[in-house]
């Protein structure tokens, strides 16, 4: 089974809230890359396109390009533990810079 380092731009398949069916999203790889590997999961956190709308916690990405992502984007602070057999696949990696704001936001969000 694949394992996936932090910082990984990949694809999740997640389940519609009624369970009709499921669709493939951008997330990011928020967990260590030891708790990943040790684990049958990894902890990521939501990826949207809608950029109009940014709350608490949440980071425009500048490189999404690199990322591997086709629009301007933004990393939330919606975070969730999938398992990995939901990780269709990676597509990219996030920048230092970005990454490093991301950590940032999520310390705000958590209260760390």
């Amino acid at each position: 089974m694949t394992s996936y380092d932090r910082g990984d731009v990949v694809l999740v398949s997640f389940v519609f809230s009624e369970e009709a069916g499921a669709k493939l999203r951008p997330a990011l790889v928020v967990s260590a890359t030891r708790y990943n590997r040790a684990r049958q999961e990894a902890i990521v956190a939501a990826i949207t396109s809608n950029v109009r709308r940014r709350l608490f916690g949440d980071h425009l990405m500048a490189e999404w390009k690199s990322a591997g992502l086709l629009f301007p984007s933004t990393v939330t602070a919606i975070v969730r533990t999938v398992k990995r057999n939901m990780i269709d696949r990676k597509i990219g990696s996030l920048a230092k810079a970005d990454q490093d704001a991301v950590d940032d936001e999520l310390r705000r969000s958590f209260g760390l």
